[in-house]
Order: C-alpha cells, then sequence, then structure tokens
C-alpha cells in the first residue's frame, strides 16, 4: 500500500476517534437529563482494581475447589494403600 494510502488511513482513524469523543461529550448532559427525568440511574462500571478483586475471589474459590478434591483423592489413594496392606498382614498370620 502506499505511504500516502496509509497516512490517510491513519488519519481518518483518529478523526474517527475524535468525532466519537465529540458526540460523546455533546450527548452526556441530554443522556443525564433523560435519566433525571426517567428516574433510570446509571451504573458505575467496576474499576480495575474492583474487576481485579473479583477475579482473584474466582480463582481462589476454584483453587480451594481443586485442593479439597485433591486432598479427597489422596485420603481416597491413602486409604486404598492401608486396606490393601491390612488384607496382606492378615494373610500372612
Amino acid at each position: 500500500m502506499s505511504k500516502h494510502f496509509e497516512d490517510a488511513r491513519y488519519y481518518l482513524g483518529r478523526a474517527v476517534e475524535h468525532a466519537k469523543a465529540g458526540v460523546k461529550e455533546e450527548l452526556e448532559p441530554i443522556e443525564a437529563r433523560v435519566r433525571d427525568i426517567v428516574g433510570d440511574e446509571e451504573e458505575p462500571e467496576p474499576s480495575r482494581v474492583d474487576a481485579i478483586k473479583a477475579d482473584l475471589k474466582e480463582l481462589e474459590q476454584r483453587a480451594e475447589g481443586e485442593a479439597r478434591e485433591a486432598v479427597a483423592s489422596a485420603r481416597e489413594k491413602l486409604d486404598g494403600y492401608r486396606g490393601r496392606g491390612e488384607s496382606a498382614d492378615a494373610d500372612a498370620k
């Protein structure tokens, strides 16, 4: 692609970003008035910290569940080994 087209594409993208920001800025007061009239409050978006905390909580719960499963599996295996060892001891007597 020609350098001129690459430059034009870049500046067109920037123009779209600026137009979008301008429209949003112009419509914010109107949106606020409509929300006041209708009584619909805008829910705040969770902050990055809140999103990370939620992700960490989910990971903690999943890790806890996996740890419980691993412990239960290890106990079953130990009980199986102990059970076989006891029957071998009984056969030897």
